[in-house]
């Protein structure tokens, strides 16, 4: 019989981005750069991205430092 230590790293959710990871791409259209705040899974919804953006992005009049993306909108900066 196993452990709750066991039983987790079986089902939970393993990361692709860790917090820290350089990452661009896209927000609504507008193209980003930013750190990986957390790779997770909160529902059903599936795995979701928080990005702290190293420029604020306008939209309507509102600044956005901090998105929410999926996988598919982001990729890893290898260079600068």
């Amino acid at each position: 019989m196993g452990n709750q230590t066991d039983y987790f790293n079986r089902i939970a959710y393993k990361p692709k981005y860790f917090i820290g990871d350089r990452v661009f791409g896209y927000w609504n259209k507008v193209p980003f750069v930013g750190t990986v705040g957390n790779d997770s899974v909160i529902d059903d919804t599936g795995p979701r991205i928080s990005i702290h953006t190293d420029l604020p992005i306008r939209i309507n009049g509102k600044n956005h430092e901090i998105i929410i993306v999926k996988h598919r909108d982001i990729k890893l900066l290898t260079e600068f």
